[in-house]
């Protein structure tokens, strides 16, 4: 908890909700503020492309952070859906004291570190998207999310990877 207070900071406005499995908690195309805290349970951004297919870009297990940063920080609609896998509870706060003149040195320090490491993380995956093979990407989902293969359906791995459900089978089996 002390962790969550350190994100949300002096967030009075910050909502503790409970959602059920398949609740859509952001839809695509609306400016959003709103950054979703995973207390329990476990949530996905995805977006949909023309063809209706998903891609989906991270998973948000206990103790994550989900939010689309460019409506966040820019006013820009937002390109993610985000939803629940399992039934959740989420806490639903701004990312608007990110901008406040009132942080002390040291809170920026600290929110400039973590806005360091998603931006390396999303790098990495970008890069792991561009050159690596489709099992080197699984080995890679396994140590980031290494519980989850339990509890989301295979496709939804498969989208994750870049892949069909038929090619994580393969490499599943060779595993």
């Amino acid at each position: 908890m002390d962790f969550l207070k350190e994100i949300i900071g002096a967030d009075t406005k910050a909502i503790h909700k409970n959602f059920k499995k398949k609740e859509i908690i952001q839809k695509q195309g609306v400016v959003s503020k709103n950054a979703f805290y995973v207390k329990k349970g476990l949530i996905r951004s995805y977006s949909i492309d023309k063809k209706g297919k998903e891609h989906i870009f991270m998973f948000g297990t206990e103790e994550w952070i989900i939010a689309d940063i460019e409506s966040n920080v820019f006013s820009k609609p937002t390109q993610l859906y985000i939803d629940t896998i399992e039934d959740s509870e989420i806490v639903v706060f701004s990312l608007d004291y990110l901008k406040t003149d009132q942080s002390t040195k040291e809170k920026l320090q600290k929110n400039s570190k973590l806005l360091a490491r998603r931006i390396g993380s999303l790098q990495r995956r970008v890069i792991q998207l561009m050159s690596s093979s489709a099992k080197e990407r699984y080995e890679m989902f396994l140590e980031t999310y290494p519980l989850l293969p339990n509890r989301i359906p295979q496709k939804m791995i498969a989208s994750y990877l870049g892949i069909t459900a038929e090619a994580l089978s393969k490499i599943r089996r060779e595993l």
